[in-house]
């Protein structure tokens, strides 16, 4: 008889819809960071494996999504509700930061994890940005990945994030009055 273990992980937030462009309010959240000087992409840079080996040591639940910033690479998984209330400290290879809420622009992306799909979906929310009015970057772009190594390429899930602000509206320039001279 064939067994199939399916895993339940908390999910951080919900998966942007494939192809879609989509604005979302991220909360703060409690994240378990691995870095490197090599960037994400680069071959074998050992982010999962550093982080995998910590929760595992710590009992601490695997969530989805991971995110990733990719110059210089680092990889952050994130604390569940369930282990919140725990102290969990950093490592020498694990630093435990609190991430503050953000307001992202995101795009869903199918298919495997490569530099080439990043970038080209980096360009896509820049041509995005570019054309809206109501919001401008504020900080760097970076990958959001929801499947784990063992998922074939053409499921995998992903999205490109970019955190953004509301632009500021310029006061128009409105003359001002001369100040009247004061009388003796």
């Amino acid at each position: 008889m064939l067994s199939l273990s399916l895993f339940a992980y908390e999910n951080m937030h919900d998966k942007t819809p494939v192809g879609k462009i989509v604005v979302l309010e991220l909360p703060v959240r409690m994240a378990m960071e691995a870095s490197t000087d090599k960037s994400y992409f680069s071959e074998n840079n050992g982010l999962f494996r550093k982080l995998f080996r910590y929760i595992n040591q710590n009992d601490i639940s695997m969530t989805t999504p991971v995110e990733a910033d990719i110059n210089p690479g680092k990889m952050r998984f994130f604390v569940g509700s369930k282990d919140l209330s725990r102290k969990i400290e950093s490592s020498d290879q694990v630093q435990i930061r609190k991430i503050p809420p953000r307001k992202v622009v995101s795009i869903g992306i199918r298919g495997s994890y490569s530099e080439k799909k990043f970038l080209d979906n980096v360009s896509r929310l820049t041509q995005w940005l570019d054309q809206n009015t109501t919001f401008e970057p504020d900080g760097a772009p970076y990958g959001v990945y929801w499947n784990g190594p063992f998922i074939p390429g053409p499921f995998k899930r992903s999205e490109i994030h970019i955190p953004i602000r509301r632009i500021k509206i310029q006061p128009t320039n409105i003359p001002s009055q001369p100040k009247s001279p004061k009388q003796p």
